[in-house]
């Protein structure tokens, strides 16, 4: 069985001896070859240059048997190929070339029909890779969920409070939804080109969907997220990974995605009871773990592990990204665990 095929597999809860791995933001800062080609290239040259890209998305599946790759990008392409640039603060975080202050501004942005030709090295990026991992890895693509997109656009980067996207939902529902008809729209066209590119499923972030009051979870993100899912190809595999949002799991899973992806504060077996048996789950590993020691990630993977033995369709994941502290050698613990769990 290649690594494709069981995380294949796995996203249809197919029974297999052990889950698939792979870990958000593998290809990234932790790792001395990644930091190398960063002293040379910007993150933003990086992304936009499909050889680059190519190279970072694989370097983590030369240390490490992974049995999946994510492509190298960012999520705020989107909002870029719309019209609205970003870049990295200085001081750290996101900044937006403007901010979304008016209808007019909402107006202003390009149309989804612009989305694949604007961002076309994505998809020569997916097709250097589907060449590369000959079919014995899987490929994944992704993207931000509407709702995450919306609140960078508005905010007009990153944010403690998010009380301006907040206003605007709240205050001026016409505005918002056009907003969010506008990124969903975009998203659609995105995926499609990278599923036509060869990705073999697409994750899709929330990372801020639980910034919102509950009650407003559905109007806000989750309605958005179903329509994404209900206009790419009957039965392709979509992953939600939602941060924040556990007291939602049973409404996430009613969207028609493949498997939910779940962060490191939820049980994984608690959710895995609670939740139809059809649905895959992914996570979900604190990624603090990762920088501890190998022994403390042994021991730790394994309670995971045990607590899932006998069911079906879990993808190990940890319930965030790794982050640039994490070690070389817990990484490796992880595989390792992982791959010999019987």
């Amino acid at each position: 069985m290649t690594s494709r095929d069981r995380f294949l597999s796995a996203l249809q809860c197919v029974p297999l001896d052990r889950p698939p791995l792979w870990v958000m933001r593998q290809a990234g800062r932790y790792l001395p070859e990644y930091r190398a080609l960063k002293a040379k290239s910007s993150f933003l040259e990086m992304v936009r240059t499909p050889a680059l890209a190519a190279e970072v998305t694989l370097q983590p599946l030369r240390r490490f048997a992974f049995d999946a790759a994510i492509l190298f990008s960012d999520i705020l392409v989107i909002p870029e190929a719309l019209g609205q640039g970003y870049r990295f603060r200085d001081e750290g975080g996101i900044a937006m070339e403007h901010r979304l202050e008016t209808r007019a501004h909402v107006d202003a942005l390009a149309p989804a029909a612009a989305v694949p030709e604007r961002l076309g090295y994505v998809g020569e990026t997916l097709a250097l890779l589907k060449r590369e991992l000959d079919g014995k890895t899987a490929l994944l693509g992704f993207g931000g969920s509407p709702w995450t997109l919306a609140t960078y656009m508005v905010e007009g980067g990153s944010s403690d409070e998010f009380e301006r996207v907040k206003q605007l939902f709240y205050s001026d529902r016409a505005t918002f939804d056009a907003l969010l008809e506008k990124l969903t729209a975009a998203l659609v066209a995105y995926f499609q080109m990278q599923i036509r590119a060869g990705a073999d499923a697409i994750q899709i972030f929330d990372s801020w969907g639980g910034i919102i009051a509950g009650p407003d979870y559905e109007a806000a993100s989750l309605k958005w997220i179903r329509q994404i899912v209900s206009s790419l190809p009957r039965d392709f595999p979509v992953i939600l990974y939602a941060k924040g949002t556990s007291p939602h799991l049973a409404a996430q899973a009613r969207t028609g995605v493949r498997t939910l992806s779940i962060d490191w504060v939820s049980d994984l077996a608690s959710a895995r009871r609670a939740l139809p048996s059809t649905l895959a789950l992914q996570g979900n590993l604190d990624p603090v773990l990762l920088n501890t020691t190998p022994e403390i990630v042994r021991r730790e993977s394994t309670r995971l592990l045990e607590s899932m033995r006998g069911t079906c369709g879990h993808i190990f994941n940890l319930g965030h990204g790794i982050l640039p502290q994490g070690k070389i050698e817990c990484v490796q613990a992880l595989v390792e665990t992982v791959a010999t769990w019987r």
